[in-house]
């Protein structure tokens, strides 16, 4: 597969989770009733990351959860006949929790609208928020997210990828043509 061209490298991904981590304290004005919860797979590193920039800045642990959207795909039947569960760990009550909800790459807001669906079958939050490391556009559901790492406009014949050191050994994001097989 082509390389692409590097769009953030290590510490432009690292600049923009400490300023998604600063924002996130600043709007719900400090740690109080926060958790995070990212989106398997690479929603969950990011979203251990910005918890460690917090406990940085503000000395306490804050939760953090795992969600896997499996079920909750509206692709389910196109994906696979046996799709692949790897569940979600979330040990903390999450009603009456402001939940910040972590994924890598916005696109169309489908895998946002799975991840909402699966969160309120678990409880009613106080409020959830929406962070990105990437809002590549092109949305086809009404979502929006609270906080982004960097905008980056898309033609849907381009792919993003995120690579980060806990699964791809590599930590970058870069965009390429889509191939076609």
């Amino acid at each position: 597969m082509e390389q692409g061209r590097v769009l953030l490298d290590e510490t432009a991904i690292n600049r923009a989770l400490t300023r998604i981590a600063h924002e996130i304290l600043e709007k719900n004005k400090g740690i109080e009733d926060l958790v995070i919860i990212g989106i398997k797979t690479r929603g969950i590193y990011l979203a251990q990351r910005i918890a460690d920039k917090i406990k940085q800045f503000e000395g306490h642990d804050i939760p953090v959860g795992e969600l896997d959207i499996t079920l909750y795909r509206d692709d389910l039947t196109e994906k696979s006949d046996q799709p692949l569960v790897k569940g979600s760990q979330i040990a903390f009550e999450i009603k009456k929790k402001k939940i910040v909800l972590i994924d890598d790459v916005l696109y169309t807001g489908r895998t946002v609208r799975a991840a909402l669906d699966a969160i309120i079958d678990m409880g009613r939050p106080q409020q959830i928020q929406l962070a990105v490391l990437i809002d590549r556009g092109h949305r086809e559901l009404p979502i929006r997210p609270d906080y982004v790492g960097k905008n980056v406009p898309t033609s849907k014949q381009e792919m993003i990828s995120v690579q980060l050191k806990e699964c791809d050994q590599k930590e970058q994001v870069t965009i390429q043509p889509k191939t076609t097989l």
